[in-house]
């Protein structure tokens, strides 16, 4: 047997989902973590090579 599919929660409030705001439970919510992004709050972690922190415009001189 199958067990029942866990009630997905809002990632900034913990409150359940609404399908209008997914993966959000409001609007407020959503707005919220766009601020996150926007302030550099958040951030995608990279790789840096051996020679530190590279530049991809560098070679086009």
């Amino acid at each position: 047997m199958s067990q029942p599919a866990k009630a997905a929660k809002c990632p900034v409030c913990g409150k359940a989902q609404v399908t209008e705001f997914r993966p959000f439970c409001s609007k407020r919510c959503r707005h919220v973590d766009l601020g996150k992004w926007f302030g550099e709050r958040y951030a995608i972690p990279a790789e840096e090579g051996p020679d530190g922190p590279s530049d991809a415009a560098e070679g086009d001189g």
